[in-house]
């Protein structure tokens, strides 16, 4: 399965769950991304560090260590 790290700029995606535990999982969940839930890929950095997304209507900056952790489908 793929994660949103992968996703290259202009495409929209749906979660599909969480991988990892703890405090991290529980944030990422606290910033409305859940299971279900539609994400569009804004921009990438040039070296992939941090990804811009919009999710639920406002926009978000994740570290790739974060966006591994949410798989899409």
């Amino acid at each position: 399965m793929k994660t949103l790290k992968e996703i290259s700029c202009g495409n929209t995606v749906t979660v599909a769950g969480l991988t990892g535990d703890g405090p991290v999982k529980r944030r990422i969940m606290d910033m409305g991304i859940t299971k279900g839930v539609e994400v569009f890929v804004r921009k990438v950095a040039p070296l992939g560090d941090p990804v811009e997304i919009t999710v639920r209507g406002y926009e978000l900056s994740l570290r790739k260590a974060d966006a591994e952790m949410i798989l899409i489908q």
